[in-house]
């Protein structure tokens, strides 16, 4: 039963990942060097905490390109 719960976090963890870098190639930064996405992912968390209009803006900026391009 434990390995099962395992295997299934696992299974859970994996998908996740492969939707992360979903995210990535749909930004258009899939060739980009892992240090400057991780770059941007730090400076894109520092922008949003305590920035309600920025973390709008560019929730807003995400949706619109889910809806533009739905893959």
């Amino acid at each position: 039963m434990r390995q099962a719960s395992q295997t299934e976090a696992r299974r859970k963890d994996t998908h996740e990942k492969i939707q992360l870098g979903g995210l990535i190639a749909k930004a258009g930064l899939r060739y980009e060097k892992r240090a400057l996405l991780l770059g941007l992912l730090i400076d894109g968390a520092s922008r949003i905490r305590g920035n309600e209009t920025e973390r709008a803006r560019l929730l807003a900026l995400g949706e619109k390109a889910f809806v533009d391009d739905p893959e």
